[in-house]
C-alpha cells in the first residue's frame, strides 16, 4: 500500500496544477490588460510601435504577479481539491488509507513552488521591471523626433512646439512642413518648408527644412517680418525633456536597498524610511499567503460534513476568509506605514490564518461554532 502513495501524490499535484496554472493566466490577463491602458496613450502619442508597446506591458508583470499569484493559487487549489472531492476520488483515496496529511503534501509542494515564484517577482524581477520600464519610458519621452513623424495631423510633441507633416515618405523625405514655436509668447515663430528630413546626428535630433520661409511676428501681431531661405536647421533637442535623474520609489528598490537606502539629497518627506521598511516586510511576507490558502483551501474541502449544503457553506466561508485575510494585509500595510509598531501584523495575519486552517482540519472551529445554532432535540422520557 505504501507504495501507491507517491503515485497518488503526484496524481493530485497534476490535478492541482492545471486549475491553478488557468486561474494566474486568466488574472494576470485581465489585470494586465487594464493596467497596459495607461501606457497606450504614452506609445500612440510618442508614436511608438506595436512591440515596444508590448515590451513595456511585459516589464510591467512581475509587479502584478506578486498579487495575483496568491489569489490564483488559492483559486486553481480550491477547485481541483472541488474537482476530486465532487468525482468521489477523494473518497476512494480515503477509503484505500489515504489521510490528509499524505492528500496536504501535494498541495504543500504546489504552495511552495508558488511562493517561491512569487518571492522571485517580489525580490527581483518587480524591481528590475519596474527600472528597466521607467528608463524606457523616459527614453521615449525624450525622443521627440518621433513624436512628430504624425503625417496628416498637428502634432504638438512638446509645449510651445506644433508640427505639421502634409506627407512622409517611406525613405524618411517630409514634404509640406510647418512649424510653430510659441515659446515666446511676443514673438511666435512660424516655420514653413516644401520638403526636409528628420536627422539624428551626434547633437541630437535635427529637422533639416529646404526652401521655405521664417515668419515672426510682434505680441500684438501689427508687425510681420518674413524670411526666405533654402536649407535650414533647426534643433529639436531644445524641446526635448531633459534626462534628470530619478530618486528611486519603493516598488523600484530591491530588498536591501529597501532595509538600508541610500540617498544622493536626503527625502523631503520624513517617513521615507518606514515607507521604505514597511515595503521590504510587506515582500517578504506577501508569498507567505500561498501556503496559507493551501491550508484554506485543504480545510474548506477535507474538514466538516460532506451533505451539499453543509459543504458549499463551508467553500464560502473559507473562501471569504481567504479574501479578508488578504484585505487585512493590505490594511495592515498601510497602517505600518503609519505606526512603526505594528509591523508584526504583517507577520502575524497569514499566520493567523494558518493555524485558523489548521485547528479547522482537527475538526475544533466550525463544528463548535455551528453547535451553537443548532436546537437541542428533546429525549422523550420513559
Amino acid at each position: 500500500m505504501p507504495a501507491k502513495l507517491p503515485h497518488l501524490s503526484n496524481y493530485v499535484l497534476r490535478q492541482l496544477a492545471g486549475p491553478v496554472a488557468l486561474f494566474c493566466f486568466l488574472l494576470t490577463g485581465v489585470v494586465w490588460l487594464s493596467q497596459s491602458l495607461r501606457l497606450l496613450d504614452l506609445v500612440i502619442n510618442r508614436g511608438q510601435s506595436a512591440p515596444t508597446f508590448v515590451y513595456l506591458t511585459l516589464l510591467v508583470l512581475p509587479s502584478l504577479l506578486v498579487i495575483i499569484l496568491p489569489l490564483g493559487f488559492f483559486a486553481g487549489a480550491l477547485y481541483g481539491l472541488h474537482k476530486l472531492n465532487a468525482d468521489s476520488e477523494l473518497v476512494v483515496m480515503q477509503a484505500s488509507g489515504y489521510s490528509k496529511v499524505q492528500l496536504g503534501i501535494p498541495v504543500m509542494i504546489a504552495a511552495v513552488a508558488v511562493m517561491f515564484a512569487t518571492y522571485l517577482c517580489s525580490l527581483y524581477l518587480m524591481p528590475l521591471g519596474q527600472r528597466t520600464m521607467k528608463s524606457a519610458v523616459l527614453d521615449i519621452r525624450a525622443d521627440i523626433g518621433a513624436a512628430m513623424l504624425n503625417e496628416g495631423a498637428f502634432n504638438t510633441p512638446a509645449d510651445g512646439l506644433t508640427v505639421f507633416i502634409r506627407e512622409l515618405s517611406p525613405d524618411g523625405h517630409i514634404r509640406g512642413i510647418l512649424v510653430h514655436d510659441n515659446r515666446d509668447t511676443q514673438r511666435p515663430t512660424t516655420y514653413i518648408a516644401e520638403s526636409g528630413v528628420l536627422a539624428q546626428t551626434s547633437a541630437g535630433a535635427r529637422l533639416i527644412m529646404q526652401d521655405g520661409t521664417i515668419e515672426q511676428t510682434s505680441g500684438t501681431g501689427a508687425r510681420l517680418s518674413v524670411l526666405k531661405f533654402n536649407r535650414y536647421v533647426f534643433d529639436l533637442d531644445q524641446f526635448s525633456n531633459n534626462r534628470k535623474e530619478q530618486q528611486l520609489e519603493a516598488g523600484d528598490r530591491y530588498l536591501s536597498e529597501l532595509f538600508w537606502p541610500q540617498f544622493k539629497t536626503p527625502p523631503k518627506n520624513p517617513n521615507t524610511l518606514n515607507l521604505l521598511r514597511v515595503e521590504g516586510h510587506n515582500r517578504l511576507t506577501a508569498p507567505l499567503y500561498c501556503i496559507t490558502f493551501a491550508l484554506l483551501a485543504l480545510a474548506a474541502v477535507t474538514s466538516g460534513r460532506r451533505q451539499r449544503g453543509a459543504y458549499a457553506l463551508r467553500l464560502t466561508i473559507f473562501s471569504l476568509l481567504a479574501a479578508m485575510l488578504r484585505i487585512a494585509g493590505y490594511g495592515a500595510q498601510s497602517t505600518a506605514a503609519r505606526n512603526p509598531s505594528l509591523l508584526f501584523l504583517l507577520y502575524l495575519i497569514p499566520l493567523a490564518g494558518a493555524i485558523l486552517a489548521l485547528l479547522e482540519l482537527e475538526g475544533t472551529i466550525l463544528p463548535r461554532f455551528f453547535a451553537r445554532f443548532r436546537t437541542p432535540v428533546p429525549v422523550p422520557a420513559e
